[in-house]
This record gives structure tokens, C-alpha cells and sequence, in this order.
């Protein structure tokens, strides 16, 4: 005998002859088979158990052939279960009773007398259609929390500075439309975090940001990352795959640093925006995209629209709304603020007792140039909550290029060595923990191999 399918069934008819020959039949296929007479019974029947699938008669009174004893328990069913799968039984072959059962929200429907091999057949698809909707109700859900999970890694914006309100502000009235956004400023300056408040305030919040790196994509790879290939459109392409444009669908599309593309790229961005499709390498047909655009440099688009290094059409295209964000040196109100932000998240980092910033060692940090804005403060506190083996961080704990400060507002930028960095914090968690691998390696998220490397190759 074959193997039983595992789902529970649920029949609900009021003709005891029906109930008893389904229940044999499908007993045969199926672990949990219930049959039920009485359609007011449904909802304990629901309370006390999970059912897969519901057979569900649509006449119960002697004489009744209009269906609507069907629909409202239908109606009854969803609004206990709105994922439940229901099959109508209906002895009349009414193709459009029917068709308005499925409009409700019906699955599929049987017409009496039902041939076995019918009823099994359109059970299981209709079960296999259930776990489709199961999966797909899983993948949204799994796919909300690692959206959220994302944009937590970026944090929220700190900022209460008149430039930081203006900018929020400008925020908050865009995001509610679809326009495109072209956000402007110096590196360090939070692009990104804005690009993802545009989208997390949007109609689209639910749907995927994507985020890309034009600097980072070499002129090859260009179509093919930003608009998918056909297998086979060129030696390493082993299958079809979609492109970021593609991916981004029905959500936002974040392009990062897109100053830097050549003319020749920005011609086929611009093909794009204007026709909202794109054509996968090695194809000829036409995908239709449906995404919010946003775009950022700290490039001179307009001087360089001037000196023909940049499509003037392509700019308009993309400049609906421009927003400015401020260097650090033109919001020092924010500075004590994003300081504390970053203090707490790296003494949480790194499991150390709480820090506080000495008054003077604040002002040092109001009155610094921050040629790197935001990223270079951050960098700059994350280095002295590391070396620091005081609570209270002093002025001779910030690493600050003294030249600069001499300098004033000359932007020079700071080239402190990452590496460097690298290698004290592994000496300092190594030292915190005596000499265990074992330990510094899961503070610091490395494999005991990996950590060995790195000490191989700082010569610790």
C-alpha cells in the first residue's frame, strides 16, 4: 500500500452517503480524514484542530440549490483561517456559481458524482498550491526581518542640528512619493543611511532595498550585474540570473557613487530609467522594472555636465529631488551626540564596562576639521574605546592628525592605517584573555585558523 500523505482533511456534507464513501477513499491516502453534517459545527471543528484542506458542500437545506449556504461558510472558514485551502462540492455543474466561490476565495470545486481518481487529484494540487502559499507567506516573513536586520546594521540618523532638520525634513517629503533622488555630499557623510530612511519611510518598505557600489563594478561586469545575462551570453554565465535592476523590483534601487561611470555606461543607465526595462545580456526581450530610484557621489555632477564628463540628460533624469547632506564641520551640534552613539555601540561591541568623554576631549572633537566627516569620527572613537584602559576617554585617546587641526579647515585626509588597527585590537583581546586562541577568537568573530593568520602576519 502506499504511503499515507501526512495533511488532515476536513469534509463537510449533509448527505451521510458522501461523507461515508470520501472518507473511505481518502482514509486510503491520507493519516486524518474528519467528516462532518453539520456546517455550524465548522468553527469548534477549526478551534480544536489545523486543517490542510476542507472539502466543503454548498447546499444543506432540503431543496436549496442556490449556493449560498456554501459562500457564507466559506466566509466563516477564511475568517478563522484566511490561508485555508477549500474545495466546493456542488451537485448542479453551475460553472459560474463556481467561478463566484473561487472570486470568494475558494481553491478549486468538484461537481457530484466525482470520479476518485479526480477527487484525489484535484485534492493534492490543491495541497501542493497550500504549501506554496505556506512557503511563500515564510519567505515574506523571513524576508522582513533580514530587511530589518539590515537596516539596524546601519542604525538610525543622529542629528539635531538645524542642516541635520532640513535634511530630515526634506526626507520626510519625498519619501512618500516615487520620485528620483540624487543625494549629495563629501565621503563619510551618511548617503547611504539617507537612501535607506527615503526607502524605510516609502510605500515600498515592505519590498527590498538594493544597494550598489558603481565604483566597485568594472565596465565588464556593468550589464551583467545591473541587468542580468541568459546562460550561455558569455564562457562563465552556467545559467539564467537576474540583475540588480531586476531583483529591486517593486522596491528601491540604491546607485552609490555614480559620478564615476563612463559615458558609454551612463548612455545604457539612461536607456533604462527612460524605458523602465531592461534586456538581459544574450536576449533581446524586454524585462519590465518597477523600482524607486536613488543616486549619490560626492562628485561635481554639474561641473562635470560642464566639462562633458557627465550626461546632462542623465543628470535631469535622476536629480528630481536633490538632497545636500552637510559635512561634519558644518554640524558640530551633532558632534557630542554621534560621539556618545558611537562609544556605547563599541563598548557594547566589545564587551567593556561603560566609557564616558572628558569635557576637554569633547571640545577637541567639536573644534577637528572631520575631512572624513561621520566615518572618520566613528573610526576615531572605535579606535579609542580599544586602547583606552580608562572609563573616561581623555583628549590624548583620539588619534586627531594634529597637522590638520594647526591647519584649520584644510582638508586633508586622515590615512590612519587599518591594519595598524587591526593589529592592536587583536593584541589587546589576545592579552584580555591570556594568551587563549580559543577565547580572542570568538570575541573577535574569527575562526582560531583565521586569528592564527593574523597573528602569523602581524608577527605577534
Amino acid at each position: 500500500m502506499a504511503e499515507k500523505y501526512d495533511q488532515k482533511i476536513l469534509i463537510v456534507d449533509d448527505d451521510t452517503d458522501i461523507l461515508l464513501a470520501a472518507k473511505l477513499f481518502l482514509k486510503q491516502h491520507f493519516q486524518v480524514v474528519h467528516t462532518e453534517k453539520q456546517p455550524d459545527n465548522i468553527p469548534t471543528l477549526m478551534s480544536n484542530e489545523s486543517y490542510d484542506l476542507i472539502l466543503l458542500d454548498m447546499n444543506f437545506s432540503r431543496g436549496a440549490t442556490t449556493g449560498q449556504e456554501g459562500f457564507h461558510w466559506l466566509n466563516k472558514i477564511l475568517e478563522v483561517d484566511p490561508a485555508a485551502v477549500v474545495i466546493l462540492i456542488t451537485g448542479y455543474g453551475d460553472i459560474e456559481l463556481a467561478v463566484q466561490g473561487i472570486k470568494e476565495g475558494a481553491t478549486n470545486f468538484l461537481l457530484k458524482p466525482w470520479d476518485n481518481k479526480k477527487l484525489l487529484a484535484t485534492i493534492t494540487t490543491s495541497l501542493q498550491l497550500r504549501q506554496s502559499k505556506v512557503e511563500l507567506e515564510d519567505l515574506k516573513s523571513k524576508q522582513k526581518v533580514l530587511l530589518s536586520d539590515q537596516d539596524s546594521r546601519y542604525g538610525t540618523i543622529i542629528g539635531q542640528s538645524r542642516a541635520m532638520e532640513k535634511v530630515m525634513k526634506d526626507v520626510k517629503k519625498v519619501a512618500r512619493t516615487d520620485a528620483n533622488v540624487l543625494i549629495l555630499g563629501e565621503n563619510g557623510t551618511g548617503k547611504e543611511m539617507i537612501a535607506r530612511a527615503l526607502h524605510r519611510s516609502s510605500p515600498r518598505k515592505n519590498e527590498v532595498f538594493i544597494g550598489v557600489d558603481l565604483g566597485a563594478i568594472s565596465e565588464t561586469l556593468f550589464e551583467s550585474e545591473l541587468f542580468g545575462y541568459k546562460k550561455g551570453a558569455f564562457t562563465d554565465a552556467k545559467e539564467d540570473r537576474a540583475g540588480r535592476f531586476e531583483a529591486a523590483s517593486k522596491g528601491t534601487i540604491f546607485l552609490d557613487e555614480i559620478g564615476n561611470l563612463s559615458m558609454g555606461l551612463q548612455s545604457k543607465l539612461l536607456s533604462v530609467i527612460q524605458n523602465k526595462t531592461v534586456v538581459r545580456l544574450g536576449t533581446n526581450k524586454e524585462i519590465p522594472i518597477d523600482v524607486r530610484l536613488v543616486c549619490a557621489t560626492n562628485m561635481p555632477l554639474y561641473q562635470m555636465v560642464k566639462e562633458n564628463k557627465f550626461r546632462q540628460d542623465l543628470l535631469y533624469r535622476i536629480n528630481t529631488v536633490e538632497i545636500h547632506l552637510p559635512p561634519l564641520r558644518e554640524r558640530t551640534d551633532d558632534i557630542p551626540l554621534l560621539a556618545d552613539h558611537f562609544l556605547q555601540a563599541y563598548t557594547r561591541k566589545y564587551g567593556m564596562p561603560s566609557k564616558r568623554i572628558h569635557p576637554s576631549a569633547l571640545k577637541r572633537l567639536e573644534n577637528h576639521n572631520w575631512p572624513g566627516n561621520i566615518r572618520e569620527l566613528q573610526h576615531a572613537v572605535e579606535r579609542a574605546v580599544i586602547m583606552s584602559d580608562s572609563n573616561t576617554l581623555q583628549s590624548s585617546d583620539f588619534f586627531i592628525n594634529e597637522k590638520e587641526e594647526a591647519e584649520g579647515h584644510e582638508t586633508v585626509v586622515n590615512t590612519t592605517n587599518l591594519e595598524e588597527t587591526e593589529k592592536m585590537l587583536i593584541r589587546k583581546v589576545i592579552d584580555k584573555h591570556g594568551g587563549n586562541i580559543s577565547k580572542a577568537a570568538k570575541e573577535l568573530g574569527l575562526t582560531r585558523a583565521s586569528l592564527y593568520r593574523r597573528i602569523e602576519k602581524y608577527g605577534l
